[in-house]
């Protein structure tokens, strides 16, 4: 028999995965779903911890990016404007349960963009959007000014937000993983930041201490774009602390109202 959540949609199976979203541990009494999308040059196994630590309470549907784990032979995505249509066709069927977004670095600004559209066209309505270790959009094409598209570029990027130990970076697999690379890259490079009304929806907005590579102003200025408020927290560690000591931040999200 299967069972049904609190809203009267069905989970997902248990390991179930589409080509956009993977749900690893489906909890039927969830209050909400929480759709994650990763940093550049991650996947979405990234959030597989979190989906048990975050049970029952919340669900977590990880985003699948193309190029990557499965989709690994898929071509990337180089243009957020291209990425977010395809993205919410493609985890439409997760969007009918009550629902938040997290964004970690460049999955910041997908998750926002999806946010937008998603309200633009009433597709849904989020509840709530998580962003960590990225800027305010608007001062995204400004941080990019005059950054090329070279792989000197790319490798002093991610030099400058240590993404990729120098020995791996030196490895001849890493090859394979540049073009994955090279379009996250090119996402955050090629972003236009299009002024519009502010989201009808708080935004949690959470930075690592001791992240060198966004400062507190930086991610205050995610306040413009809500216009039910936004809380910046600094928690411990560096760009990468959801992934490496994720502990505090998962205990934020799930404080967090619905």
């Amino acid at each position: 028999m299967t069972r049904v959540r609190r809203d009267g949609t069905e989970p997902a199976p248990a390991g179930s995965a589409g080509a956009w979203g993977v749900c690893w541990n489906p909890a039927p009494e969830a209050r909400i779903r929480l759709l994650c999308v990763p940093p550049a040059g991650t996947g979405a196994a990234m959030f597989r911890p979190w989906a048990t630590a975050l049970a029952p309470d919340i669900e977590v549907i990880a985003v699948r990016l193309p190029g990557r784990e499965t989709r690994f032979g898929e071509q990337p995505a180089t243009h957020v404007d291209d990425l977010v249509p395809e993205l919410l066709d493609g985890l439409r069927p997760w969007l009918k349960a009550p629902h938040a977004w997290f964004g970690h670095s460049m999955g910041a600004l997908v998750a926002f963009e999806a946010c937008r559209m998603s309200l633009r066209t009433g597709l849904a309505v989020p509840s709530r959007l998580h962003v960590a270790c990225h800027p305010g959009p608007q001062l995204v094409e400004r941080r990019f000014a005059g950054v090329g598209p070279s792989d000197d570029d790319l490798m002093a990027y991610l030099r400058d937000v240590g993404g990729v130990p120098e020995e791996i970076r030196q490895s001849p697999a890493f090859a394979a993983f540049l073009p994955m690379l090279r379009a996250d890259f090119d996402v955050l490079r090629t972003y236009r930041h299009r002024p519009g009304p502010p989201l009808d929806l708080p935004i949690s907005v959470y930075g690592g201490a001791s992240d060198d590579g966004v400062d507190a102003r930086e991610l205050a200025a995610w306040g413009e774009h809500s216009s039910t408020g936004c809380e910046v927290r600094m928690l411990p560690g560096g760009h990468f602390f959801p992934r490496e000591d994720p502990g505090r931040l998962l205990a934020a999200i799930a404080a967090a109202p619905a």
